[in-house]
């Protein structure tokens, strides 16, 4: 999995510098997003011994327990129509649960995924397609500390799983004047290298109110269907959910 990991970055960073390479003269066009995501995670989970688990983690919850999160999308294109897009979304969950017989579970989550694109953009009779190759890391770390009043055996349990994914898809951009543009957006991969599946729709609505500004507002699902280790084994670890939820973001362009 390091080996796995560091050739993400490796990937990344040359996806990242792809627009350097070119010659100075030539035109790009930049933006950076600060979004935040209204996030509901849904779903089933499993670690070690124990059983597969339905999951539903509604905004709500994930506020009362948000110890740190952030969200940012970065990209380039080129008037060729090559381009390149990172995205970074991080949370930090910390909680403390009363169990059933009393005792308290300390649980601390935190979930980031790291996504680079490679993008081909091509002209529509109105607006654009964008072709996208991309890979997508996803990195999990679960710590629990349980009191033997709620479980018996070890009291501290630590989780680290991270893996990556390959995916293809498309973006759709299609403005309404200008200052309001549409955007939809689809891809798929995982094909068993790592996940079973990955995939993610995206739709945002898109206002311009200023030269260099732009506020987004849309609505995100990314899905994962991940295994790896054997039921019931100390090492096993399955992650089959829908993160999902509306999108607010404050775009400057460059």
């Amino acid at each position: 999995m390091k080996t796995a990991t560091c050739f993400f970055f490796v990937t990344a960073a040359a996806v990242c510098l792809l627009p350097l390479s070119t010659q100075a003269a030539q035109q790009w066009d930049f933006e950076v997003e600060l979004y935040l995501l209204g996030t509901t995670i849904e779903g089933d989970a499993g670690v070690g011994r124990a059983r597969q688990r339905s999951i539903e983690v509604d905004f709500d919850t994930i506020l009362e327990n948000l110890e740190l999160a952030g969200m940012i999308h970065f990209e380039a294109i080129h008037d060729s129509g090559w381009g390149a897009a990172l995205d970074y979304s991080f949370v930090d969950l910390g909680s403390d649960m009363s169990g059933p017989q009393g005792g308290i579970v300390d649980a601390g989550i935190r979930q980031g995924v790291l996504q680079a694109d490679l993008l081909y953009r091509r002209p529509l009779a109105k607006g654009s397609f964008d072709w996208i190759a991309g890979i997508r890391w996803w990195d999990n770390d679960l710590d629990l500390s349980v009191d033997a009043a709620v479980l018996p055996g070890p009291a501290e349990i630590e989780v680290t799983e991270d893996w990556i994914d390959v995916y293809v898809g498309g973006r759709a951009i299609y403005p309404i004047n200008d200052k309001w543009h549409v955007m939809l957006r689809g891809d798929i991969g995982g094909f068993g290298l790592e996940s079973d599946l990955t995939a993610q729709l995206y739709g945002n609505v898109r206002w311009n109110f200023a030269n260099n500004w732009a506020l987004d507002l849309g609505y995100k699902a990314l899905w994962v269907d991940y295994e790896s280790g054997d039921p019931g084994e100390a090492g096993y670890f399955l992650y089959d959910t829908v993160t999902h939820g509306p999108l607010v973001g404050v775009v400057y362009k460059f």
